[in-house]
């Protein structure tokens, strides 16, 4: 295990998985299908791949009131991401996973990561995320896992 750094922490959590880094942001309401986690926006970068299980970095959301819920009702279906690292600190990504811990009692964390840490962030990179917000690579950093 490699610690690449420490982010902001707006929601305590713990998680592992693969990374899936966005090169642009997503809505969580429309801008992907909510009973599979695929990404629906026909124009992101990234249209087609799954945001399931995944450890999600992107620079911010995209929308505003309906993301905490869609957020929400996508950890609480198991679609939606482990974990979440933003690029700029997201109140309404924050409050989603603030949403499905209480009313669901499933933690995701997000945090906020500063520029040079989300720049090195690779897709399929396998991680480890601690309640404090130290950000560790595993086995090497890296996975086949696809998207």
């Amino acid at each position: 295990m490699q610690l690449l750094g420490k982010g902001n922490v707006l929601n305590p959590g713990k998680a592992q998985g693969a990374l899936l880094v966005l090169e642009d942001a997503l809505s969580f309401w429309g801008g992907f299908d909510p009973q599979t986690g695929r990404i629906l926006d026909d124009h992101h970068p990234q249209k087609g791949a799954s945001i399931r299980g995944r450890v999600l970095a992107m620079p911010h959301s995209k929308g505003s009131a309906g993301t905490p819920a869609g957020m929400a009702e996508s950890i609480r279906k198991g679609v939606g991401p482990v974990a979440i690292l933003l690029r700029k600190a997201d109140v309404n990504v924050t409050i989603g996973a603030m949403v499905a811990a209480r009313l669901y009692d499933l933690h995701i964390p997000v945090l906020q990561v500063p520029d040079p840490l989300f720049a090195q962030l690779v897709t399929g990179q396998v991680i480890a995320i601690d309640p404090s917000g130290h950000i560790s690579a595993l086995d090497g950093g890296t996975s086949v896992i696809g998207l």
